[in-house]
């Protein structure tokens, strides 16, 4: 298959992965911090709840489940079973705990703000590190060896108007801005995260 297709269709996944990773490694040392005593600052919530819900959930895993799972499924890999079946099972948890932080900004009070958010955090970072890893190294090397050159021409393209039908201008960039503050305020270790390759478009649905 030709290089520029594997680029344009599953490579823009990962470089949405490596932005993703950055936002889990500074989640990790904001939880870190609340757990050693700080005060859980809820507009960080917010700022992280934002991200991880607009960015990671609808952009990113929407044009996985939308597009990249749905060409697997046509070429014969279950929706029920096997690595399909775990990657939706486990966006659902993601997004169970998206919603935890995303009440926990608006909502939480007192003294029950802190151990839920450290409760959430624990579970949210390590899942979604290791489904990253499910899908760069298992996941997207099976869509490779299912999909030709053309059909991930075709994908790519459909990226593309997913993001059209629901496009913010400079939506990655502004993302990107709000996990790079994020990661300045409270610094993911090094080992946590890889540099996210620049992308030109997003979406927010």
């Amino acid at each position: 298959m030709e290089e520029a297709s594997v680029q344009k269709a599953i490579e823009v996944l990962m470089w949405e992965h490596r932005l993703i990773e950055q936002a889990l490694g500074s989640l990790e040392a904001f939880a870190a911090e609340v757990r050693a005593g700080q005060p859980p600052r809820q507009q960080v919530i917010a700022e992280y709840a934002e991200f991880f819900r607009s960015f990671a959930d609808a952009c990113h895993h929407g044009k996985e489940e939308d597009i990249l799972f749905q060409r697997m499924i046509e070429h014969g890999l279950p929706r029920q079973a096997g690595p399909l079946a775990v990657m939706y099972y486990e966006h659902e948890l993601g997004r169970s705990c998206v919603r935890t932080l995303t009440d926990l900004a608006a909502d939480a009070k007192g003294a029950t703000l802190a151990p839920k958010l450290l409760e959430t955090a624990d579970v949210y970072v390590p899942l979604l590190r290791q489904h990253i890893q499910k899908e760069d190294h298992v996941l997207y090397p099976m869509a490779l060896q299912m999909l030709s050159g053309p059909e991930l021409d075709a994908i790519s393209t459909e990226f593309e108007a997913f993001e059209a039908r629901m496009f913010v201008h400079g939506c990655y960039d502004r993302f990107r801005g709000l996990v790079e503050k994020l990661s300045e305020q409270y610094r993911p270790a090094p080992a946590s995260v890889a540099p996210a390759a620049p992308l030109s478009h997003c979406c927010v649905r």
